[in-house]
């Protein structure tokens, strides 16, 4: 048993949003740390159960505004759950500060301040951090985690990508210029904000694709893949919304390289993923769902090589707001502390 005084204090910020609640609830049970700030804008002063009525009877400190100076008194690490351009500058300064920054937005993410620039229309508000940030794949980010000030968590649709294309493009199994990404997330990968286009009416017993082609997680997903193959790459995503709350279930589709067989692809896998908690590498002939990682931090992964047209397609299922943000970042978090990348998250889904 770890005594509370041995734990890290670490504050939420932005903690009322979807992926700052889920962090919450993850945290709360957490063996090494101890939540110690918890903040929103729209309900400083409120306690978190009269909002989340599903974490009432657990110990938690209220919801309270966002100062650096209460935060950085209080917090020896800091989860912050803010959009894009809202709390880079404050990052920046609690970092300055001495806190170690887990940041789940896309503030970090882009090395290049032009491609922020370009993606989000506006100058970087810590252009001086770009460098330092550690992205936050673990599992091809383990050592570099263990040595981070700044992580930058990766985006939801980038995480179920990733894992599925990184292990071939080390092993150049697959041609780089072939890879489309066809992408179904749950409705909480947007923001917890009145939006008419996410309205019951809107998504119910409907299925649409959106942002076809300029979605802003592309150049993270190129970043990541360039950096592997060594240059610059261009892929094809295509995002669609699913009347599901959450999980996010891709279709990766590659064309192979001549020779490339199924063992090939498998040990590709197996090698990227052996020293891996989370990844799960399913039998021939099964395919990734969404209710098997549900409210989890882990990533099935399936595949098939389909010859008639020369195609590979690898699928992968996660949650986004486990895999996808939450629990990821709570995995970097452990690895930048020096324990188990698996603390506070080994929770099975709830099926059925």
């Amino acid at each position: 048993m770890v005594s509370s005084r041995s734990k890290i204090k670490v504050a939420v910020l932005g903690a009322s949003g979807y992926s700052g609640i889920e962090a919450v609830r993850i945290l709360a049970g957490h063996p090494f740390v101890e939540l110690s700030v918890l903040t929103s804008e729209h309900y400083a002063g409120r306690e978190v159960a009269e909002v989340y009525r599903h974490l009432a009877g657990i110990d938690l400190p209220p919801f309270e505004e966002l100062r650096a100076d209460l935060v950085a008194g209080r917090a020896e690490v800091v989860m912050s759950c803010l959009p894009e351009r809202v709390g880079a500058a404050l990052l920046a300064e609690l970092a300055a500060a001495g806190l170690k920054i887990v940041d789940l937005s896309a503030d970090f993410r882009l090395k290049d301040p032009a491609q922020y620039r370009q993606t989000y229309g506006a100058e970087h508000p810590a252009p001086a951090l770009l460098k330092e940030a550690v992205y936050g794949l673990a599992e091809f980010h383990r050592h570099e985690l263990r040595e981070a000030r700044l992580v930058a968590v990766p985006g939801c649709y980038p995480t179920g990508a990733l894992l599925g294309v990184l292990p071939l493009i080390r092993r150049d199994l697959v041609d780089p210029a072939s890879i489309v990404i066809d992408a179904k997330s749950g409705t909480t990968g947007a923001r917890r904000a009145a939006q008419i286009d996410q309205l019951f009416a809107e998504v119910n017993e409907n299925f649409r694709a959106y942002k076809v082609g300029n979605h802003r997680h592309v150049p993270e997903m190129e970043q990541e893949i360039g950096f592997t193959l060594g240059r610059e790459v261009a892929v094809m995503f295509v995002p669609h919304l699913l009347p599901v709350t959450r999980g996010i279930l891709s279709s990766i589709f590659m064309r192979p390289r001549a020779g490339t067989t199924e063992e090939d692809v498998r040990a590709a896998f197996e090698a990227a993923f052996a020293k891996s908690r989370f990844v799960r590498l399913l039998k021939p002939g099964e395919l990734p769902e969404l209710k098997n990682v549900r409210a989890t931090n882990f990533c099935e992964l399936g595949f098939v090589l389909e010859r008639r047209s020369q195609t590979l397609c690898v699928l992968t299922a996660i949650d986004n707001l486990g895999k996808g943000a939450a629990g990821q970042a709570i995995q970097d978090l452990n690895l930048m502390l020096g324990h188990d990348e698996a603390a506070g998250l080994l929770g099975a889904a709830a099926v059925p």
